[in-house]
């Protein structure tokens, strides 16, 4: 087997546990990694502006690859080094079409400025109900009005919650948390994925469409043909890595490129049953440090 030299994780379900925490041993595990000179990269569907508390929390300050592929960021300072966004045209069409399709979807947009974050990265319609801690006063504003001037990383539509019995989380109980937790199996999971199938029929080669989280319907939408594997395989090829050095781990559906690119992919215990039909080697659960402990034994790390 090829000699690993790229280690690819997702973050919230598979390194990060459902309270939002990152384990000593993981951190240690983590900053072993490093010290075996491979390259460590985050490819997480979070936006730039929820990669700080990832920064202070694992200490690693390489580089990660954010908005489901969208951003690739420098953790160190903040600057992005490449980006593929939506323009105003494609989000309008994009919206426009999943509307057709569910007239209840309310809608967000992440966004970034050039080579920095944006000084105003999230919009979202008054109607849409955020279910994280958003920016202090974000735009309130019709879709129409939130994607002018494009630079759109990601776009989020939301079928609220309410519609199906399932109740929105409290904003305020989750401020102190890295992000959500996707490891529950709420009633809302067949939703998403039900909705995110009809979505890729109506969106068509438009824009890429996923979700990551069986708990809420809620999609995310990015440019055409922009996924994590897209970033992670650039990444890679500009170190001169071909997939068969990439050693990589997920647990949701956005993830299922990646784990298909990767030379080796390992689920984790808990993850989505789309991406533990179609990824054959597992890890244990979040739960459980998974990621971790199979890092030890496939790298042989010394801890």
């Amino acid at each position: 087997m090829s000699e690993i030299a790229l280690v690819a994780t997702d973050l919230d379900g598979t390194l990060i546990n459902p309270q939002g925490h990152i384990s000593e041993f993981t951190r240690a595990v983590l900053r072993a990694v490093e010290e075996s000179g491979r390259d460590l990269v985050f490819v997480t569907g979070r936006p730039p502006r929820w990669m700080a508390p990832i920064v202070e929390e694992t200490g690693h300050r390489g580089v990660a690859i954010c908005a489901n592929g969208a951003v690739v960021m420098d953790l160190h300072t903040e600057h992005i080094q490449t980006s593929h966004v939506l323009n105003e045209e494609q989000a309008i069409e994009v919206a426009m079409r999943l509307r057709q399709l569910l007239p209840t979807v309310a809608f967000a947009v992440e966004r970034v400025n050039g080579n920095r974050r944006s000084k105003v990265e999230f919009g979202r319609e008054p109607h849409y109900i955020p279910r994280w801690p958003t920016p202090d006063n974000p735009p309130l504003a019709p879709i129409e009005d939130l994607v002018v001037g494009g630079n759109i990383i990601k776009m989020l539509a939301r079928v609220p919650m309410p519609d199906h019995g399932v109740e929105p989380a409290d904003v305020s109980e989750n401020v102190g948390s890295l992000g959500p937790d996707p490891t529950r199996g709420f009633a809302s999971a067949p939703l998403v994925d039900d909705f995110l199938a009809a979505a890729g029929e109506v969106i068509g080669n438009l824009a890429t469409v996923t979700h990551s989280n069986p708990n809420d319907t809620l999609l995310e939408v990015s440019a055409p043909g922009v996924t994590k594997a897209t970033a992670l395989a650039e990444f890679a090829r500009q170190r001169s890595i071909g997939p068969e050095g990439v050693l990589a781990f997920g647990d949701q559906p956005n993830d299922l490129p990646m784990l298909a690119w990767a030379g080796r992919s390992l689920a984790v215990a808990n993850a989505h049953p789309a991406v533990l039909a179609a990824v054959s080697e597992r890890a244990g659960s979040v739960h459980e440090d998974g990621v971790a402990h199979a890092l030890v034994e496939i790298l042989n790390l010394k801890i």
